[in-house]
């Protein structure tokens, strides 16, 4: 349930709750924090299993999007959006473009873009109702999918920490396990595997898997829940956040926690967990700002 008292001990500003029946529209923004700009966060659909993991998930998101943008020395704040649906049977252009003209009620203090499931097309039915929004196509003035700069960003990042842990950023002949092939996985996955790198990689999209595979022949794909047990230099989750809790960690059997997805820390405590294992982990708001930035 939502609350002064939640609000309050995140340090949240304004959380705003859209509907419009006529396209089935159900979406929650939040805006974590101003100080530095307005806050600037993607919109994500999932099917969630109802409005509370839904406003746990978007409150979560856009403090870390405040992070995210301050430590990368821009003048954003951090916000966020979800949108409650399937994305393979509930997107529609009204939906889109219903979403946009929220988006634009709220002046310019929340701008969207992309996140899970959300495409550039997508965007650009947004983009049709509000001006309050970013990753559009580049053919119109946009930056694009932000997808390949995120992917470039995590990379480095990788590559750092390996310079930090094995003393040198060459990743070639590191094992990865790679947590997700998805838009930025995917491009993750080919940046690592033309720097000789071994991935073993899972998802739950089967188009995603396939596509994986035919980009990066060499990845050998495990079991969704098979991934933590894999022995690996670079744990790298690029799907959904809270997959470093209590369970995972006993099974990690690596070296570096990397990767895109953001909030991978299930609670701040399983930081010192992964710390007192022996583990290095990249900070998710530092390493996957590159399509912030971009």
């Amino acid at each position: 349930m939502l609350s002064f008292e939640k609000l309050y001990s995140a340090g949240h500003e304004q959380v705003v709750f859209f509907s419009d029946p006529s396209c089935n529209l159900k979406a929650i923004v939040a805006i974590h924090n101003t100080v530095l700009g307005p806050a600037l966060g993607g919109t994500r659909m999932w099917p969630y299993k109802n409005e509370e993991e839904a406003l746990t998930d978007v409150l979560r998101l856009a403090k870390g999007m405040t992070y995210k943008a301050a430590v990368s020395g821009l003048n954003l704040g951090g916000g966020k959006a979800v949108i409650i649906g399937d994305p393979t049977k509930d997107k529609s252009e009204a939906l889109f473009r219903s979403f946009g003209q929220f988006v634009d009620s709220l002046n310019g203090r929340y701008i969207t873009a992309e996140d899970v499931n959300i495409s550039v097309e997508d965007i650009e039915h947004i983009f049709t109702e509000t001006n309050n929004v970013t990753g559009v196509a580049i053919t119109h003035g946009g930056s694009g999918n932000p997808a390949p700069w995120t992917a470039l960003g995590v990379f480095r990042g990788m590559e750092a920490s390996c310079l930090k842990t094995f003393g040198s950023k060459d990743l070639k002949g590191k094992v990865v396990a790679l947590q997700g092939c998805g838009s930025v996985g995917g491009f993750l996955g080919k940046y690592l595997a033309d720097a000789g790198a071994k991935i073993y990689f899972t998802d739950i999209n089967q188009n995603n898997i396939k596509k994986f595979k035919e980009e990066v022949p060499g990845a050998e794909l495990v079991g969704i829940d098979e991934i933590y047990d894999v022995k690996s230099d670079i744990y790298a989750p690029c799907a959904l956040g809270a997959t470093i809790n209590d369970e995972t960690i006993p099974r990690l059997k690596c070296k570096i926690v990397c990767g895109a997805a953001n909030n991978q820390l299930k609670e701040n405590r399983h930081g010192n967990h992964l710390m007192e294992k022996g583990i290095l982990y990249a900070p998710d708001y530092l390493i996957n700002a590159g399509g912030l930035m971009n």
